[in-house]
C-alpha cells in the first residue's frame, strides 16, 4: 500500500511539473487572457539589464523578453524580432491590445526591434546595450518614425 501511495505522489508531482507557469495569475487567468498574462510577465522584468542574446530570467534583449514572457504562459514563439514579425498576425495600431507585439525598423529596412504592448500607446521592451527593460511610448519620435507594425501571436478571448 505504501508503494502505491508513493507511486501516486510521484505521478502527481510529475504532472505538476508539466503544468506551464501562469505568471502568478489566479486560476486560469493566463488562459482566459494570454495577452494580459504576457504583459504581466514582461512588466515583472522591468529594471532587468539588457544583454544581447539574453532570454531571461534576469537579462534580456528585445526578442528574448518576448520569448521569455510568452514561454511563461505556455506559448512558444520564434526567437528573433524578425522571426516574431513574420509569425505574428498583423494588427492595426488602433487595434492593439495588451500583450500584442509592436515592431520597429531601427537601423535598416528589416525589423530589428520588438516590444510588448501595454495599452495607452505604451510598450515594455529591452532597449539596448547599457539599458534596462523599461516602458516606452509609441508617441516618442524615435519609435513613431521607426514603427513597422503591430502583431499578435495568440488569440484574445
Amino acid at each position: 500500500m505504501a508503494a502505491r501511495s508513493l507511486l501516486l505522489v510521484v505521478l502527481l508531482a510529475g504532472l505538476a511539473a508539466c503544468t506551464p507557469f501562469r505568471a502568478g495569475l489566479p486560476g486560469d487567468a493566463a488562459t482566459a487572457d494570454p495577452g494580459r498574462a504576457v504583459l504581466q510577465v514582461a512588466q515583472s522584468r522591468i529594471g532587468s539589464p539588457y544583454k544581447y542574446g539574453g532570454a531571461g530570467p534576469d537579462v534580456f534583449d528585445c526578442s528574448g523578453l518576448v520569448t521569455y514572457a510568452y514561454r511563461q504562459v505556455g506559448v512558444a514563439v520564434p526567437r528573433t524580432a524578425a522571426q516574431q514579425f513574420a509569425a505574428a498576425t498583423p494588427v492595426k495600431r488602433s487595434e492593439l491590445r495588451p500583450g500584442d507585439l509592436v515592431f520597429f525598423r531601427l537601423e535598416s529596412r528589416s525589423v530589428s526591434h520588438v516590444g510588448i504592448y501595454a495599452g495607452d500607446n505604451r510598450f515594455v521592451h529591452a532597449p539596448q546595450r547599457g539599458g534596462n527593460v523599461r516602458v516606452a511610448s509609441l508617441d516618442e519620435e524615435y519609435f513613431r518614425r521607426s514603427f513597422a507594425g503591430g502583431g499578435r501571436l495568440h488569440s484574445h478571448p
